[in-house]
């Protein structure tokens, strides 16, 4: 297997590689072969692999009091209707 050095990284390209790697679970190594192998169409993206960050502005958003509401209106809808069930 061949070993190819890269030099010239920048610091702050060199931290979001890490960065990147670790949110993707994943060796720096590893993510920078990924990342060659789908620019170069070696490796296509799976299906059902692409993560949605479509609602992370909206995480901790909530009062304790929304939160309180959400959640009691959540637990409700989870009780079982025993008659249903019998």
């Amino acid at each position: 297997m061949q070993t190819i050095s890269v030099r010239g990284l920048d610091p702050s390209l060199s931290k979001k590689l890490k960065e990147t790697a670790k949110k993707e679970a994943k060796s720096v190594n590893q993510f920078v072969l990924d990342a060659i192998k789908e620019r170069l169409g070696i490796k296509r993206a799976g299906k059902f692999t692409l993560i949605h960050h479509d609602l992370d502005h909206l995480f901790g958003q909530w009062s304790e009091d929304e939160f309180t509401e959400i959640q009691g209106k959540v637990d409700t809808e989870r009780k079982i209707d025993r008659e249903l069930w019998q």
